[in-house]
């Protein structure tokens, strides 16, 4: 009858080991993956036309047209135009019109 107990208690603890394992992993691999991909989502729905954009495989340029799921991207000094994806999208930086240059004189 010992032999019960002790086979039992052994899956009751590898039982308790296996769900410490699945929190731990939801923890530390599932909820920060959910929790950047609502971050890129944000970023993307807020795209504006005159943002730069860096795109996943290097392209930098300004926005310059925005349709449903795809935007045109302006780059260099030669205006090339190119149509994306929004999930082609790495990096936003904002065009900022409240931080104008000062003049100097």
């Amino acid at each position: 009858m010992q032999f019960l107990t002790t086979t039992s208690e052994g899956y009751i603890s590898l039982f308790f080991t296996l769900a410490l394992m699945l929190v731990l992993l939801y923890f530390m691999i599932y909820r920060p993956q959910k929790k950047q991909e609502k971050k890129d989502a944000a970023m993307r729905s807020s795209l504006e036309i005159g943002d730069q954009v860096t795109t996943i495989g290097g392209v930098i340029g300004r926005v310059v047209a925005i349709k449903d799921d795809t935007f045109v991207l302006e780059t260099g000094a030669d205006r090339v135009k190119i149509r994306f994806t929004k999930s082609a999208i790495s990096s936003v930086e904002k065009l900022n019109m409240d931080k104008a240059p000062a003049d100097k004189k």
